[in-house]
């Protein structure tokens, strides 16, 4: 059962908003997103944030020129997600640009784990590298980096993720999230943290007159790469985060955007010059992502990082293969779970564990998502390891800390958890083969304790009702040119209507004509009920997305309605 909830908004900011020229929609919604001034909504490069404020940034990049001048060898360590492999091809474009030795390394996961770790430093020593360069990774890599010195491999650390208790004795490390760094931004994601450094590498040669005699590298050419990392990796959209994502998707619309991400979109079926934040997270970020989920993220990297077109559009279209794959593979082990969890009375549960011996483990994340939608209960996905031990991928929800749950379940049972990480609503485990049972006990009591009933029940929140002028083509299109993404919500409205005509089409989705309740004018709204096959009652209750829709030349808005409640 969902609640469905109006977010509160500041009133005398929509005033604000309203007075500066915005249209009272537009402005209640920001409003409701913490959007007080309309400088906020300033995009233009200069309002970033400046590198010098991101701890060591400037040091670090005295590191990476004196390091170029002398000519030395580098070696990038990515991860294997979105994030991982756009950071990784931000770092390589931006390091060749300036005349950098340098190549990359991206782990198998499924051989090698997380991060930095003493086999993938050993794996990079192969290369004799002089400095090793992690990126989205190496804030938790104690022991990697004390292989990579007792080398004598110089290791920077370049991260967004949590650090823990011991830091390891990098040479340089910048993280906006690291004890004592004060950057007003601690969203970035990995790809954010190394164009930042990116950035202030070429401020540091510009100072030393390398540029004097040859053009200076033009680093917006980075930002729709940049764009891809942020959105995809699901982290907020704050008002520096949303710079960078719609500068970068500037550059895609222009015709400007990298070939990789051309192609992608374009085996996507999306149209590039109206490409939005959704595009990069629901069409080209899963594309990219199945490299990594089913073999390694050496194949998207490899297609980020070439200019040849053909060459990126064979890579693309192995990519878009396995993406096709991942998805067969994920709706057969989400027929599994149903058919596992049909045996089990989810209702007085607090948590959900599942496990069958098949699953594979690059997909175990996103069935834990799904199903966490689903049924709104915190859930870790287990598959078989190639060690034999179990790996678990786990999503939550208000109110539980995963990790924070995971630490107590792991110290109430030391011998059962033999590692974890992440954050609240995400995170990984290690249990041993036999396990399985035992975990999924010590889970539920742990989620029990840490929850009640009442967050067991999913929060729609909404923007309020549209009224019958408010759902309007210039409004739609004033909502369309606002960057949403994690943090800063695209927006939902929240009416009753009268359902006129309904018909199933392309077999799956219900397309509709709606009359809003309130309205006597007797104006019809068309409407889009995706995955929905069953007809509805003639009175609903309708959560909705106000969308442009233009087909054969005719300009429209259309409502893509998400939720529905029969009122009668």
């Amino acid at each position: 059962m969902a609640n469905i909830i109006q977010r509160s908004f500041n009133s005398q900011a929509v005033q604000s908003l309203t007075e500066s020229g915005m249209a009272p929609v537009l402005a209640r919604v920001l409003a409701a997103r913490g959007i007080d001034q309309s400088e906020q909504l300033d995009v233009s490069l200069a309002k970033l944030i400046s590198p010098e404020q991101l701890t060591n940034t400037p040091q670090m990049a005295v590191l990476l020129a004196d390091a170029i001048a002398q000519n030395q060898s580098l070696v990038v360590v990515g991860d294997y997600d979105c994030d991982g492999a756009t950071a990784t091809a931000v770092a390589i474009r931006g390091l060749r640009s300036m005349g950098a030795q340098v190549e990359y390394l991206v782990p198998n996961r499924f051989e090698y784990g997380y991060g930095l770790t003493p086999e993938i430093v050993e794996l990079a020593a192969v290369r004799q590298p002089d400095i090793i360069i992690t990126v989205d990774n190496g804030i938790a890599s104690v022991d990697g980096v004390a292989k990579a010195n007792s080398m004598g491999i110089k290791v920077l650390v370049t991260d967004h993720h949590l650090p823990g208790d011991v830091k390891p004795d990098a040479a340089c490390m910048v993280n906006p999230n690291q004890h004592g760094c004060d950057f007003p931004s601690k969203n970035l994601a990995g790809v954010g943290v190394i164009f930042y450094v990116m950035l202030a590498l070429r401020a540091e040669l510009r100072s030393r007159g390398v540029f004097v005699e040859k053009p200076e590298p033009n680093l917006t050419e980075l930002l729709d790469i940049v764009a891809l990392g942020t959105v995809a990796d699901l982290v907020k959209l704050d008002d520096n985060n949303r710079i960078l994502v719609e500068q970068g998707l500037r550059r895609i619309r222009a015709g400007k955007s990298c070939a990789a991400i051309r192609a992608l979109l374009k085996l996507a079926g999306r149209d590039a010059s109206k490409t939005n934040a959704q595009d990069l997270g629901f069409s080209v970020g899963p594309r990219l992502n199945a490299a990594g989920r089913l073999d390694d993220m050496a194949l998207g990297i490899a297609c980020l990082i070439s200019d040849d077109e053909v060459e990126v559009a064979v890579m693309a279209q192995r990519l878009h293969t396995m993406n096709l794959e991942r998805r067969a593979i994920e709706a057969d082990m989400q027929a599994a779970a149903n058919i596992s969890l049909d045996e089990v009375d989810v209702s007085g549960q607090f948590s959900l564990s599942i496990f069958e011996p098949d699953w594979h483990q690059g997909v175990i994340g996103i069935l834990a998502s799904r199903v966490k939608e689903q049924y709104h209960r915190p859930v870790i996905a287990f598959a078989k390891g190639s060690d034999g031990s179990l790996k678990g991928s786990g999503r939550s929800i208000k109110g539980l800390h995963l990790r924070d749950a995971l630490d107590l379940v792991a110290k109430r049972h030391p011998d059962l958890i033999l590692k974890f990480g992440g954050h609240a609503m995400a995170a990984g485990l290690t249990i041993p083969h036999d396990g399985f049972e035992t975990f999924k006990y010590a889970f539920e009591v742990v989620a029990a304790s840490l929850l009640t009933p009442a967050d067991l029940d999913a929060v729609i929140e909404t923007d309020g009702s549209l009224s019958a002028h408010e759902v309007d083509w210039d409004v739609a299109v004033a909502l369309d040119k606002q960057v949403w993404g994690q943090g800063f919500p695209a927006p939902l409205f929240s009416d009753e209507f009268v359902v006129k005509l309904q018909k199933v089409v392309g077999e799956r989705h219900l397309k509709l004509s709606l009359q809003k309740a309130d309205d006597q004018t007797g104006r019809m709204i068309d409407a889009i009920y995706f995955q929905q096959q069953e007809f509805l009652p003639p009175k609903v209750h309708m959560v909705y997305e106000l969308q442009t829709n233009e087909f054969n030349g005719r300009q429209s808005v259309q409502l893509n309605v998400r939720h529905c409640v029969p009122l009668e």
